[in-house]
C-alpha cells in the first residue's frame, strides 16, 4: 500500500515538477529611476515585481511586468496587522497583554492554556513554528506545490492542544501562535478574523484592494500565480484559520498607504511598533517587527514568503521613509528592501 501511495505521489508531483524557467520581466512601468536603483537587488525574481517608496508624502512606484496595483500574497507581513490588531485591543479594553488563551479559545487543559496574548504576539509563547504533521496528504499538498494550511478553526485549535512548549519566554518564530492570536482576537469581538481585519486595519487605512484568503473560495479568478526559486509554479495559497499568519494579499499602493500611516502614527496598534525585547547583535522586536540597528540607523521591518510570493517591508521612522518590495517569486527580498531604505538617507 505505502508503494502505491508513493507511487501516486510521485506521479501526480510529476505534473507540476516540469519547470517553467521564466525570467524578471522587462517591461518597467513607473519610476524608471526607481526600477534602475532597484535591478541589482533582485537576482533570483524570475517573473514580476512591485516596489514602493515613501518619503515624507511623496511616494514612487516601479514596477517589472507589473504595477503599483498588482496583487501579491504577502505572507508573515500579516503578522505585522494581527500585532496591531492586538494592540488595538489592547487600547479598546478588550483584552490586555496578560490575557489568557483559554479565556478566549477552547484549549483548557494542555501546555498553551495559560500563554499569554502578549506572549504569542512577541513569539515568546514557546509554540513551534507551526506543529504541522507529516501525513500523506500533507506531504502531498507540499510535493504539488499547494498551502499546507488547510486546518479550519476547529482544526487549527487541535493542533495547539497537541502542541509542547520549548523555551518559553525566549524568541521562538511561530506561525501557529499568530494564527492562534488572531482567533482569540476575532472571538473577543465576535467577529471573524477577516471582519476583524477589514473593520479595523484595512477600511480605516484605504487599503481597498487588499484582502485576506481564507479559503479557495475568497480568491480571484484571475489570482497572480507564483514561481519556486526554481521556476516551478505554485498555486495561490490560501490558508484557512492560519489566516492571521500569514493569508493576505496586497498591492505596493495599499501597502504604501500601510507604511505612510505607520510613518506618520495614525494607523490603528501603533504600539505593536515599540521596541520591548532585546534580542542581541543590535536586534529589539516588538509584537511581530523586528527593529535592527544598520549602518547607524534603526530599521523596523518584517518580510513574507508563502509557496511561491516573498515580500518586505522596511521602515525608517526616524526620517520618515519607507521601502516595499513585493515579489512573486520565492527569493526572499528583505535585503533588496533594507539596502533601497538606507540608500536614500
Amino acid at each position: 500500500m505505502g508503494a502505491v501511495v508513493l507511487g501516486v505521489m510521485v506521479a501526480a508531483a510529476g505534473v507540476f515538477l516540469v519547470p517553467r524557467v521564466p525570467s524578471l520581466s522587462t517591461q518597467i512601468t513607473g519610476d524608471q529611476g526607481l526600477a534602475v536603483q532597484t535591478l541589482p537587488y533582485l537576482d533570483g525574481a524570475l517573473d514580476v515585481v512591485s516596489v514602493a517608496t515613501v518619503d515624507g508624502s511623496v511616494v514612487d512606484f516601479a514596477g517589472f511586468g507589473a504595477d503599483e496595483n498588482t496583487v501579491y500574497e504577502i505572507g508573515s507581513i500579516t503578522k505585522t496587522f494581527t500585532a496591531a490588531l492586538f494592540a488595538d485591543a489592547v487600547t479598546r479594553g478588550e483584552v490586555n497583554a496578560d490575557t489568557l488563551l483559554a479565556e478566549l479559545l477552547p484549549v483548557d487543559g494542555t501546555p498553551v492554556a495559560d500563554v499569554t496574548l502578549a506572549e504569542l504576539a512577541s513569539h515568546r509563547s514557546g509554540l513551534p513554528r507551526d506543529g504541522i504533521d507529516t501525513s500523506v496528504s500533507k506531504t502531498l499538498l507540499l510535493l504539488t506545490h499547494r498551502s499546507v494550511y488547510t486546518e479550519d478553526i476547529d482544526g487549527l485549535v487541535t493542533v495547539a492542544r497537541s502542541a509542547d512548549l520549548t523555551d518559553r519566554g525566549s524568541y521562538l518564530y511561530s506561525t501557529l501562535g499568530t494564527a492562534l492570536l488572531g482567533q482569540a482576537l476575532a472571538a473577543a469581538a465576535q467577529v471573524d478574523y477577516s471582519q476583524l481585519l477589514q473593520d479595523r486595519m484595512l477600511r480605516p487605512l484605504g487599503m481597498m484592494d487588499t484582502t485576506v484568503a481564507i479559503t479557495a473560495e475568497d480568491l480571484p479568478a484571475n489570482a497572480t500565480a507564483g514561481f519556486g526559486a526554481d521556476g516551478q509554479q505554485y498555486s495561490p495559497w490560501t490558508m484557512n484559520a492560519w489566516a492571521p499568519a500569514g493569508g493576505m494579499r496586497s498591492t505596493a499602493a495599499d501597502m504604501a498607504k500601510y507604511a505612510s500611516a505607520l510613518l506618520d502614527g495614525t494607523a490603528p496598534g501603533m504600539d505593536a511598533l515599540t521596541p520591548q525585547w532585546d534580542e542581541g547583535n543590535g536586534t529589539r522586536t516588538g509584537y511581530a517587527w523586528n527593529i535592527t540597528a544598520f549602518q547607524g540607523e534603526t530599521v523596523t521591518a518584517h518580510g513574507g514568503a508563502t509557496g511561491g510570493f516573498c515580500a518586505a517591508i522596511a521602515l525608517d521612522r526616524t526620517h520618515h521613509r519607507a521601502v516595499i518590495v513585493l515579489s512573486n517569486t520565492k527569493v526572499p527580498v528583505e535585503d533588496a528592501a533594507r539596502t533601497l531604505l538606507l540608500g536614500s538617507t
